[in-house]
């Protein structure tokens, strides 16, 4: 999953300067080469707040291109839904389980 400019500077209109760090930080703190890093750099010195799991995806990117892909089909392919409901049920279960993103 790529992250489009567009849904990057919308989530830079959602500034926390508060932001908690991950559970993991040697995930947070080494990042590879890529677009996912270059995202985190961008939006923490914008100090937005972004995705925890870019974590994920920036500290082992080959692993995780098949969890990004899906996460997008799910998200964004056809199906009953439209892709704001789906965010919206996503974003509810998260906040159900206490989960910051």
């Amino acid at each position: 999953m790529i992250i489009s400019q567009t849904h990057s500077a919308e989530l830079m209109a959602n500034k926390n300067p508060t932001m908690k760090p991950m559970f993991l930080p040697a995930v947070e703190q080494n990042p590879q080469p890529g677009p996912y890093a270059d995202n985190i750099r961008m939006m923490q010195d914008s100090g937005a707040e972004y995705p925890q799991i870019w974590h994920m995806f920036a500290y082992l990117p080959k692993a995780t291109e098949h969890l990004a892909r899906f996460t997008q089909e799910i998200l964004r392919g056809p199906g009953v839904f439209s892709p704001g409901i789906r965010e919206l049920i996503a974003a509810f279960t998260s906040y159900r389980n206490e989960c910051p993103f």
